[in-house]
């Protein structure tokens, strides 16, 4: 039996299908941007990539939530 995946996570598959990107790519953006903020990310998202407000909210919280990317 697999557990069911919940939070910001849930909505990655759909992300992936609609956008065409993997979802390591979209949180490689998010870090390499200059905002820092949750909203003002949210806002480049879905103004500058065309994502909808709950996929760019998912990647956003997730992304944030995991801290600085380990290079």
């Amino acid at each position: 039996m697999t557990a069911t995946v919940k939070g910001p996570a849930s909505y990655f598959p759909s992300i992936e299908k609609k956008y065409g990107r993997p979802v390591a790519e979209w949180k490689d953006l998010i870090r390499s941007s200059p905002l820092t903020k949750h909203m003002e990310l949210v806002t480049w998202l879905k103004a500058e990539h065309g994502l909808g407000h709950g996929h760019a909210n998912a990647l956003v919280a997730h992304t944030l939530a995991e801290g600085p990317a380990k290079r």
